[in-house]
């Protein structure tokens, strides 16, 4: 795909939103913004869904008033989650991405936890990990996204690949990234604890204890030192390859959020363009808010979360903003940790 070609499949995406009117005049703001502050459902996670929560806490008003906190995956070093006049201690590390956004979760749930205890409702996760919790977790889907290449314009990864190639590429066969030391392809992750990046992994037919033991050598987390953010482009130079949310890319491209797409260009994944509709790309997956088994039928968690009727599920023109489909089991709670 040259620079003409990448630049008509992005005018498409736009189009395609305008037709649907999902295109939003405004940007997400990041972490709460507007009245109460502080919300009665705090929320932390995936890098991925950070958006469309955002938007989601914007819209979603019981009795007028919102009650949904999302706090975004990056930013400032702490986030405040709870008002400090009523519930003290609720300042925490920010936590980046879904893995560690379940750990937060997790922590706040425990009695007597110290640090963060009964500071968080809810966590948000763009991949399904059901490993024994205490206490159980539930992990409510309300989107579906899907889940392609990222490379530049100018480098010399071809721009049309099949599910086998990208998996030849991961496995860092050298008919594809060249040997070691000197690889002739940077095989990218998205940092510890993404969503994106085990959800990527099994996609792959790879595990991250085998990428975190040097199995496969050619992949990398880090760049310059610093850990590869996810759905951000900017890491990337001609001999790049890393994994992107097509949601999270177009709704870059039409401004809806902030655009960190840089020079990187999708690609086709098995003769199917990452500009459809995204529940019918190949490789897709369901989205969750991660919420406490306990509180399913625990109001807000009840009106906000559960139910195909549920406050989030009504809100398909925000998820369809932000790029993702609607999830044709939003608000299921069949998916309970043991």
């Amino acid at each position: 795909m040259n620079k003409r070609m990448a630049a008509v499949a992005v005018a498409a995406v736009g189009l395609a939103g305008l037709l649907t009117g999902t295109i939003a005049v405004t940007q997400a703001a990041a972490d709460p913004s507007g009245t109460p502050t502080y919300r009665q459902l705090s929320g932390v996670g995936s890098d991925t869904t950070q958006d469309v929560m955002n938007g989601m806490a914007n819209a979603v008003t019981i009795n007028g008033t919102k009650v949904i906190g999302s706090y975004d995956a990056t930013g400032s070093a702490n986030i405040t989650t709870k008002d400090p006049a009523t519930k003290p201690g609720c300042t925490m590390t920010r936590p980046n991405g879904s893995g560690a956004g379940r750990t937060a979760l997790q922590n706040s749930l425990q009695a007597n936890a110290g640090a963060g205890d009964g500071c968080l409702d809810f966590a948000r996760s763009s991949s399904l990990n059901l490993a024994a919790s205490n206490p159980g977790l539930t992990y409510v889907p309300f989107a579906v996204d899907a889940v392609t290449y990222a490379v530049t314009p100018t480098g010399t990864t071809p721009r049309k690949l099949t599910l086998n190639d990208l998996k030849a590429i991961y496995h860092c066969d050298a008919n594809y990234v060249g040997t070691a030391p000197n690889y002739s392809l940077n095989v990218l992750l998205p940092q510890a604890g993404s969503g994106t990046r085990s959800f990527w992994e099994s996609q792959m037919g790879i595990t991250d204890a085998d990428v975190v033991a040097g199995i496969y050598p050619c992949i990398k987390d880090t760049k310059n030192g610093k850990p590869v953010q996810e759905h951000d482009g900017r890491v990337l130079d001609d001999k790049s390859i890393v994994p992107f949310s097509i949601a999270q890319y177009n709704s870059q491209a039409s401004q809806t959020i902030a655009d960190l797409r840089g020079r990187a260009i999708l690609g086709t994944i098995d003769g199917l363009a990452p500009t459809v509709l995204n529940s019918n790309f190949g490789v897709k997956r369901d989205v969750y808010n991660v919420i406490p088994t306990s509180k399913i039928a625990t109001a807000p968690y009840s009106q906000v979360f559960v139910g195909s009727d549920s406050l989030i599920c009504k809100q398909t023109s925000v998820i369809n903003t932000y790029g993702f489909a609607v999830n044709p089991n939003c608000g299921s709670t069949s998916q309970q940790t043991p």
